[in-house]
């Protein structure tokens, strides 16, 4: 095993136990976080009618949501793996809720762009920490764990284009205020779940004590490193395809099809849902048959959708959109818990570097199709994407963590 905090027992109970009332509250505290960021995408379509900005404009308050979250999460979870913090949770929480209040009062673009970056720095706080409190929760399901997790920031995605479809886009950009309800409950979830982390701080540090284990790696540096490698590369081919579909999904709709926003909205509910699905089903999946197996599904196996979805009609395209999202989604917890399981001991460190990584792509991949959008077409930009999964064969060189680790402990 990784560490003796995963062996023996933690305060009364086996550490194999997967805590489910704490991942629930994690993965509630989740939605609601990420509930506040989906409203920023959701709100494009005003936005960009407010204040007359163009694709590139677009691209860069989700490149600055997104640089800014991703530079810093690595950073965090470096830091609170030396040094755990149980209550920076409610910090990250109290920082998205005053970009709520900057996104509904905005009267610029420059106040528009710091609102994002409050966004991201509740982000960057948020996801290394909460991450490692799904894993120490997770006992022996930890694929289980950390897609429970997730799922709960997808369905907030997903609820985002709803809240705008029917409050923000009847009200206005300054019906966003309301929501800063929503980060409050957050934070007083957050102040519980800091109470259980603290004490499991304690009792696993106590237990190194009476019995320590040295945590050693399961491969040389250098076949780690090259794995870490491809799975970042993985992370960028289906993070960059992902958000150029959710980014300009509704514009797509609009455009090629003709469908008025409110209605473009829903049918961006219907893509988030699909992921949320595909999210919660991949860790499932991954603790059944194996991460390296659903890793190569997740990427790979949506290349034929891709190639096919810019060329159908709009019941085809909600139908491919919403099968591309549950295949691709599966992957992200899994390259989570696979990272984790090749550096043990840095749980924050990897957390924060892929989360923050798919962030950084993110961001980056909304900026540059933005901009090629703007040259060219959404058409095209869709067509050139669709072949970014392909990428997904560099998954055949990932090595077999799991049976490794299996054949250390017996």
């Amino acid at each position: 095993m990784t560490a003796q905090a995963e062996t023996g027992t933690i305060g009364g109970r086996p550490a194999e136990t997967t805590v489910f009332t704490v991942l629930f509250a994690m993965s509630f505290a989740h939605l609601l976080n990420d509930t506040i960021q989906s409203l920023l995408f959701a709100l494009y379509p005003v936005i960009k009618q407010s204040f007359a900005l163009s694709y590139v404009q677009i691209g860069i308050i989700t490149l600055t949501f997104q640089i800014t979250a991703s530079l810093l999460q690595p950073l965090v979870g470096h830091f609170a793996d030396k040094r755990p913090m149980p209550y920076s949770l409610m910090t990250g929480m109290a920082f998205t809720c005053t970009g709520v209040l900057l996104l509904a009062t905005a009267p610029s673009y420059g106040l528009l762009l710091l609102a994002a970056i409050c966004i991201g720095l509740g982000s960057s706080i948020f996801h290394p920490e909460s991450s490692r409190v799904a894993r120490m929760a997770a006992g022996n399901k930890r694929g289980l764990a950390q897609s429970v997790f997730q799922v709960g920031g997808n369905a907030g995605s997903a609820m985002g284009p709803l809240l705008a479809a029917f409050v923000i886009v009847v009200i206005g950009r300054s019906g966003i205020a309301w929501f800063v309800l929503i980060p409050l409950v957050g934070m007083v979830i957050l102040w519980k779940v800091g109470g259980w982390y603290k004490v499991q701080i304690a009792e696993r540090a106590a237990a190194r004590k009476r019995n320590p284990v040295e945590i050693s790696l399961p491969y040389a540096p250098g076949r780690i490193a090259v794995a870490i490698g491809i799975l970042l590369l993985l992370i960028f081919s289906k993070q960059f395809y992902m958000t150029g579909l959710m980014n300009y999904y509704t514009f797509y709709l609009i455009e090629v099809f003709g469908v008025p926003v409110p209605t473009a909205q829903i049918y961006l509910f219907f893509y988030l849902f699909s992921i949320a699905i595909g999210t919660l089903t991949g860790g499932w999946l991954s603790d059944r048959f194996g991460r390296k197996t659903i890793i190569w599904f997740s990427i790979l196996g949506a290349l034929p959708f891709t190639l096919v979805l810019p060329y159908v009609d709009l019941f085809w395209t909600a139908l491919l959109t919403m099968v591309i999202g549950m295949i691709m989604a599966s992957s992200l917890p899994v390259i989570v818990v696979f990272a984790q399981d090749l550096i043990p001991g840095k749980v924050g460190m990897v957390s924060g570097l892929f989360l923050g990584f798919a962030f950084g792509m993110s961001g980056l991949g909304a900026a540059l199709l933005g901009q090629l959008a703007d040259y060219t077409s959404l058409e095209f930009v869709y067509r050139l994407s669709s072949f970014l999964p392909a990428i997904g064969l560099v998954a055949a060189f990932l090595p077999d963590v799991e049976r490794r680790l299996k054949i250390r402990s017996g």
